[in-house]
């Protein structure tokens, strides 16, 4: 790759030190380094997501989609939660880029100049995929020491949104949740996510986004949001895990988990069916949720 690119040596400085912030990269280096935008290793409700290459290291590059479900406000909110998160279960915010193209078209008959704003992501790139794919595979079976790791790192992650930076993710779901190498956690996807001040905790919205399954029943119904609506997300996520069961609508049924003797994998479900409770004052917090989980460390 071209390291004449302007921004090329600051992105290279970005991923070589984790304590660097993220930037604004030109668009002529997200260009550079995907090649054109030539491969595409992944694709979500808002974007598609591009392999990049630099210095030898990849990254993931996400184009969002030109579409009226997601505003340059939503945008912008986007950009405000990624830059304040670091933790080392949610995916690592490299930069962004909103650059805006003039291009000619035809409109009744005459040439008129447009404007096309195109927006990108960048994020550390992640090896092994999404949780999603992962449950998908039924050769890796029951591995409880692997679905434990996986439920204590996503709990972490969202602990961290929820306590230290007060964000609600909204779209929290096995598709969201990319692995690495070594099989931790990584939540990304913070397209819906909301944040909250400190003397607020609950809003009431008119606009319901999010995934059928997952979304919780104060939401789609009444259009309430609070930390309580990723409770429920991570429920059915834990259930997930905890029965291999990927009928996203199906959150009430039993585990066909056959370990169901371990002492751990009962305080796991009888976490996960609260967390699915139709009313969210039932559903614990997420602090709450991390103290049953490292009791499950010493049984």
């Amino acid at each position: 790759m071209n390291d004449q690119v302007p921004g090329h040596e600051a992105l290279e400085r970005i991923l070589n030190d984790a304590s660097e912030e993220p930037i604004e990269l030109p668009y002529a280096l997200l260009q550079n380094i995907t090649n054109d935008f030539y491969q595409v290793i992944g694709n979500g409700g808002f974007g598609v997501v591009y392999l990049g290459v630099v210095q030898n290291k990849k990254i993931a590059v996400k184009k969002l989609l030109q579409t009226g479900l997601f505003t340059e406000k939503q945008f912008e909110d986007e950009l405000k939660c990624l830059r304040r998160v670091k933790h080392k279960n949610i995916v690592r915010f490299l930069g962004y880029c909103s650059d805006t193209q003039e291009k000619l078209v035809e409109h009744n008959g005459q040439f008129v100049v447009t404007e096309e704003r195109r927006r990108f992501l960048c994020f550390e790139y992640v090896p092994n995929k999404s949780l999603h794919d992962y449950l998908k595979d039924e050769s890796h079976g029951h591995e409880w020491d692997i679905h434990y790791k996986l439920m204590d790192g996503i709990c972490q992650g969202l602990c961290y949104l929820h306590i230290e930076e007060r964000i609600t993710h909204l779209d929290l779901k096995p598709e969201n949740i990319l692995l690495d190498i070594d099989m931790v956690p990584k939540i990304t996807d913070f397209g819906l996510s909301r944040l909250f001040s400190i003397d607020r905790s609950r809003i009431i919205t008119k606009n319901i986004h999010g995934s059928w399954g997952y979304i919780a029943p104060e939401y789609w119904s009444k259009g309430e949001i609070s930390f309580k609506s990723d409770i429920f997300s991570l429920g059915v996520i834990l259930k997930k895990i905890l029965g291999g069961d990927n009928d996203s609508s199906n959150t009430k049924n039993g585990h066909q988990s056959p370990d169901t003797d371990n002492p751990q994998v009962k305080r796991c479900i009888q976490i996960a069916q609260v967390c699915v409770d139709d009313d969210p004052c039932k559903r614990p917090t997420i602090d709450c949720i991390i103290n049953m989980l490292s009791e499950n460390k010493t049984d």
